[in-house]
């Protein structure tokens, strides 16, 4: 029996889900699997069918792409910032802030 692992990161469930297709297992076998290894419902049966469809697809990056949108802000400056504006004055509204 295998040993159960506790968090695995996603690039390590999709690197999985890649050996496991290119042994030739299916979509629902691979899902089988990392159910077993891992823990039940460690992912989707579908996404695990996508990720085969992406590597059918001869995709080959299994980290995740970047998406688009806007960028985030915020910055350890800007929250800290923020934070002893809040403690200062425990009265504000937002727009003094």
């Amino acid at each position: 029996m295998c040993a159960s692992k506790e968090n695995p990161a996603k690039c390590e469930m999709r690197g999985v889900t890649g050996f496991l297709w290119a042994k030739k297992l299916s979509a629902a076998d691979i899902h089988h699997e990392l159910c077993a290894v891992y823990r039940p419902n460690i992912m989707s049966e579908g996404v695990v069918s996508q990720w085969v469809r992406f590597f059918k697809d001869r995709r080959t990056n299994i980290h995740g792409e970047s998406r688009s949108g806007r960028p985030s802000v915020v910055s350890a400056d800007l929250m800290k910032e923020s934070d002893e504006k809040i403690r200062l004055l425990r009265n504000f509204t937002i727009t003094q802030l």
